[in-house]
C-alpha cells in the first residue's frame, strides 16, 4: 500500500505550472478553480485537460455550462491563485478580468488563455479528467509563469542567466 502522504511528497518533485479555470452561465454567475494538473492533449484535433477534484463545487458547477476558459498564471499572481484555491463566496470579487471571444472570463495578468468545449470528462480515482475541445487560444507575449513544487510556490530562472 502507498502512504498518501509520501505519494504527494515524491510526485511533488515534479514541478507544475499553475492556472485558473473559468466560466459562467446565461445568468452572469461566474466561477473558477486554480489547478495544476494542466496539459496538452493532442494537436489534431486540439485537446487539453486537468483533473479536477470530483469533490470541487466549482468544478460542478462550470461543468454545468458545457466550456471553461484555462487561465495561465504568472510569477505575480500568487494572490489570485490562493483566491482561486479557496472557498470564498465570490472568487471574482474585486478580480480585474476580461471575456474570450465566447464571453467566458479571462483574468487580467495571464500568460496565457485557452478557451475550450468541454469534450469528455473521465472519473479517475479522486479526480476527474476534463478534455477540452480549444475554441480560441491567445498568449501574452512576455512573462514569467507561477510554478508548484515540492508544497511551494516559485518563480521560474533561466539558468543561463543564473549562471551568468
Amino acid at each position: 500500500m502507498i502512504d498518501p502522504k509520501h505519494f504527494r511528497d515524491v510526485l511533488g518533485s515534479y514541478p507544475t505550472g499553475v492556472c485558473v479555470i473559468t466560466s459562467n452561465n446565461a445568468d452572469g454567475q461566474r466561477w473558477g478553480l486554480a489547478v495544476g494538473t494542466f496539459s496538452s492533449i493532442s494537436l489534431d484535433p486540439p485537446l487539453v485537460g486537468f483533473l479536477p477534484d470530483k469533490r470541487s463545487g466549482s468544478w460542478a458547477n462550470i461543468a454545468t455550462t458545457g466550456r471553461f476558459c484555462v487561465n495561465v498564471l504568472g510569477n505575480a499572481q500568487l494572490e489570485t491563485c490562493r483566491r482561486f484555491a479557496s472557498r470564498h463566496d465570490d472568487k471574482f470579487e474585486g478580480m480585474a478580468h476580461g471575456t474570450s471571444p465566447g464571453g467566458l472570463p479571462i483574468l487580467d495578468g495571464t500568460l496565457a488563455w485557452i478557451e475550450c468545449a468541454i469534450e469528455k470528462v473521465v472519473e479517475l480515482g479522486d479526480h476527474l479528467l476534463v478534455v477540452g475541445a480549444v475554441q480560441a487560444m491567445e498568449r501574452a507575449p512576455e512573462g514569467s509563469p507561477l510554478i508548484f513544487y515540492r508544497g511551494g510556490y516559485h518563480r521560474l530562472v533561466d539558468l543561463e542567466d543564473a549562471t551568468a
